[in-house]
């Protein structure tokens, strides 16, 4: 993540220096390689095997902080747009993210890194794979399903985020509002996270996951229905906040809560390569969406009802070995 975290800054650089759009592109190639190294997945990896049976705690803890960065973010990066060309923003941050990430990575992750555990006890969500190879895990229908399920999921998770800003202007809400109505949404981001390890003690892992997917289908199908006023709009954008921050424990759980921890890093990988991928693609599609659609409103009811749809085929995302 050290690593990752010194290619990012002047990858950003690049992106803010880009003379053309290809080298803007190809910039931003960079950027991808670098946020594939500092974003969720590793550190959920690594959580998952530092504390092992106490990973939803450590889990919560690091999302619970990444939470806020769209609360500080969003309305510092409109703040400074208000001040600066589109080139100083980014290389505002690019400054900010080399002097907390770089040192932070570098002289926080120290600790050693554990054997896959031999053995893990029975969970009544959790079937006893033992050293089942993972590449048979990644042929199974449970495996192949969660994954599009997810994907689908995510999509609609980060094209919401993206798209929300011109949603709102569109509904009349001021770009700056807009943006703190984003920054709002990672408080609630932090809400639905302070409730997840009790939503973990009393559900099981088929319930939480249709019940969280429903969750994001609901929000975005709300925020393309309600014209306003802006205190509803605004009421919208926090639900839909806090749907994504459970949506991101799930996303960090779904491997470990089905085929435990042994081959947690191979298989989130694996997990993780197309919800990603859906991440990174989504806020464009979603652009480019509301011109085929004819507005933003439409595109979030047909990403609701995409979700909509992931959730009920949810139910088939548990091992048969259950």
């Amino acid at each position: 993540m050290t690593a990752a975290s010194v290619i990012a800054a002047p990858a950003l650089i690049a992106v803010a220096y880009a003379p053309t759009l290809g080298w803007f592109l190809t910039a931003w190639v960079a950027v991808g390689a670098a946020m594939a190294g500092t974003l969720y997945p590793p550190a959920f990896a690594a959580l998952t095997r530092w504390y092992g049976p106490d990973r939803v705690k450590a889990l919560t803890a690091l999302t619970l902080i990444g939470g806020l960065a769209s609360t500080v973010f969003a309305p510092l990066t409109a703040t400074l747009t208000d001040h600066l060309t589109w080139r100083g923003v980014y290389l505002v941050l690019a400054a900010a993210l080399a002097a907390i990430t770089i040192p932070a990575h570098l002289f926080g992750l120290r600790l050693t890194w554990p054997a896959p555990p031999s053995h893990e006890p029975d969970h009544p969500d959790q079937p006893d794979t033992g050293d089942a190879a993972p590449a048979r895990i990644a042929r199974s229908r449970a495996f192949l399903v969660l994954t599009a399920v997810l994907t689908l999921a995510a999509f609609t998770v980060y094209a919401v985020v993206v798209n929300q800003v011109p949603l709102l202007t569109a509904r009349g809400v001021t770009p700056t509002l807009a943006a703190w109505a984003l920054g709002l949404g990672g408080l609630g981001q932090v809400a639905g996270r302070l409730g997840y390890q009790r939503l973990v003690a009393h559900s099981s892992v088929r319930t939480r996951t249709i019940a969280i997917l429903a969750a994001a289908a609901a929000t975005t199908l709300l925020l393309g229905l309600i014209p306003g006023p802006t205190a509803l709009l605004i009421a919208g954008a926090v639900l839909a906040g806090t749907a994504r921050g459970v949506f991101t424990l799930l996303q960090a759980t779904a491997i470990s809560d089905r085929w435990g921890t042994r081959h947690y890093g191979r298989l989130n990988g694996l997990l993780s390569a197309p919800t990603t991928l859906a991440a990174a693609t989504a806020p464009a599609a979603g652009a480019a969406l509301a011109t085929l659609l004819g507005g933003y409103p439409a595109v979030f009811v047909a990403l609701g009802a995409v979700t909509a749809l992931a959730a009920i085929v949810a139910a088939t995302t548990t091992p048969t070995a259950r």
